[in-house]
């Protein structure tokens, strides 16, 4: 099959699910197969025949062979072009055509090659630098524009909210503007650290904009997502991790115990609002928030509390060298999708980031059925990981979760 190649920027690649569509693409190129040889088949056999009967006329039947041959080389050809297309729409990859009418001259500007002025660099190898994006920007083309209209030099619009609505639809990186971004007009009610860890974050203090509620009072109670229920309420927050309400919720001393005090930096890509970062930070541990701002101000709410918050979704690859975390702590959100391609393209990502000896905690992962807990059980064990805890039970909701630490290897 053709090859695809993205035309412009570097952005991390993402599938769409290929399950028929695939099919379909081996069953064309089998029949091109097929077709092509019982072509070629026939034309050499009636040149065999020819050449017994009419021996006079070899030089004619010659020239039929190669325009039989011509025409087999162009049904290839043509063959291959149409499967590469189909693979193109299939995988999702395509080109930002900067032709369209509807293009900004800002979004043309950012994503122009620029050659190094003084040509291939000796270290690299370059010879000219290329604007990072996400090649799925091409499909939220209208929205990315919209993102790309601004007055250059002056306040951005306040539009954070479309920013992710990018981000969320694959189109991530997103590019960079040449605008100020909106800022908060005071912060009085942020408090020193460690104190700000448990003291309540002020409404003033976050962007409400594109959010449906407009107070921390309004977000109180509320679900918004599977570690996040009513999360932005510090007061309820305080037991976490530190009181046991079932058997599958681990205390944070005995998983610490579990690292023999080599824990020291670690990456949460639960989110949530950051109780398990700050919980960390109480014990000298250092944790990332992987957050995006779904239905609540996350991000700036966890940096309130004065922990780090990380705006990435989870199809991006974790801008981490290999093997730097002490612990990795995730749950349901690994289950992308509900689609098993999906879980293992992230699981091997943090298995990529996560340090030999470093921890993995699976903290409450929803088992659907029997199926999804197979498949987890399966992964996990592909990567040889040794299990430090391993609890199965069934939640007051009837939801059954797994819950368990487990320890990288050394592989050599």
């Amino acid at each position: 099959m053709g090859s695809v190649s993205l035309k412009i920027g570097d952005g991390t690649a993402r599938f769409r699910p290929t399950s028929y569509c695939s099919s379909a693409v081996n069953l064309l190129m089998l029949f091109s197969v097929v077709t092509t040889n019982l072509f070629a088949l026939y034309a050499f056999s009636s040149h065999s025949q020819t050449n017994l009967l009419h021996p006079l006329h070899h030089s004619n039947n010659i020239s039929l062979v190669s325009q039989h041959l011509s025409l087999i080389l162009r049904e290839i050809d043509t063959s291959q072009r149409k499967l590469a297309q189909m693979e193109k729409q299939i995988l999702g990859y395509e080109s930002l055509d900067l032709s369209r009418p509807n293009t900004v001259p800002e979004l043309k500007l950012f994503l122009q090659r620029h050659q190094l002025p003084l040509g291939k660099d000796s270290r690299t190898g370059i010879t000219e630098m290329v604007s990072s994006v996400g090649h799925t920007c091409e499909r939220s083309s209208d929205l990315l524009s919209q993102y790309m209209s601004y007055k250059k030099f002056d306040r951005c619009p306040d539009d954070w909210s479309l920013g992710q609505r990018l981000v969320i639809r694959g189109c991530e990186p997103l590019p960079r503007r040449r605008c100020l971004a909106k800022t908060i007009a005071k912060q009085q009610d942020l408090r020193p650290f460690p104190e700000s860890l448990w003291r309540p974050v002020g409404n003033k203090s976050v962007n409400w904009s594109g959010l449906g509620c407009k107070s921390f009072e309004c977000l109180k109670g509320k679900k918004l997502g599977s570690d996040c229920v009513g999360c932005f309420d510090l007061g309820a927050e305080k037991d976490r991790f530190v009181k046991v309400k079932g058997k599958n919720d681990f205390l944070i001393d005995d998983v610490l115990g579990l690292g023999n005090g080599k824990i020291r930096i670690g990456l949460d890509i639960i989110g949530g609002s950051g109780t398990f970062a700050a919980r960390m930070a109480e014990r000298n541990v250092t944790v990332i928030t992987n957050t995006l701002n779904n239905g609540g101000p996350f991000s700036e709410f966890v940096a309130a509390r004065g922990v780090f918050p990380l705006f990435l979704s989870l199809d991006h690859r974790f801008p981490f060298h290999d093997n730097v975390f002490d612990l990795v702590r995730g749950s349901s959100g690994l289950d992308a999708e509900g689609k098993a391609e999906k879980m293992e393209f992230l699981m091997f990502d943090l298995d990529r980031v996560l340090k030999p000896g470093g921890l993995f905690w699976l903290d409450n992962f929803y088992c659907a059925s029997d199926v999804k807990k197979k498949e987890l059980t399966r992964l996990i064990e592909r990567f040889g990981y040794k299990k430090l805890k391993w609890v199965i039970g069934e939640k007051a909701d009837g939801q059954v979760v797994l819950s368990a630490v487990l320890q990288k290897p050394v592989r050599v």
